[in-house]
């Protein structure tokens, strides 16, 4: 992985065998993002995305193995008790158009990733819902 910051705007490519969340989440670190949008394009050879079932408050994950072309990736990073939030949602497409995706739990680059993260100023933190089940912004 490599980055350049530009002013607010982090432009990274995320280069082959690389984990993307694990890198999303260095850059944050390494750079002090408190609050940032997050988008991305590039390919993956494997990924596990979920999708939150709200009547049992958890997630369902769904992995996928091959050749996967990143359709979108988005998302923001906050802070949770401190420690970087990453919260991105990723669709990938395979070689015949169809398309998967949610919540992102893990994908490894098989080409590169290009991917741009906008620092907002200020800071958003989050804290755990019981009535939801989730982490959601605390403002």
């Amino acid at each position: 992985m490599e980055y350049k910051r530009f002013g607010n705007i982090v432009v990274a490519r995320i280069d082959k065998g690389e984990e993307i969340l694990g890198c999303v989440e260095r850059i944050a670190e390494k750079e002090k993002i408190l609050l940032a949008q997050v988008q991305a394009i590039g390919a993956v050879g494997s990924l596990t995305v979920g999708v939150f079932r709200t009547a049992e408050k958890k997630y369902e994950a769904n992995s996928f193995q091959g050749d996967f072309e990143i359709v979108s990736l988005s998302g923001t990073i906050s802070r949770m008790d401190g420690q970087v939030y990453c919260h991105l949602h990723m669709s990938a497409g395979n070689g015949q158009g169809q398309v998967f995706g949610g919540h992102l739990n893990r994908a490894v680059v098989s080409a590169t990733c290009e991917m741009v993260i906008q620092q907002i100023d200020g800071q958003v933190n989050r804290r755990f819902s019981e009535e939801i089940g989730l982490n959601l912004f605390a403002f």
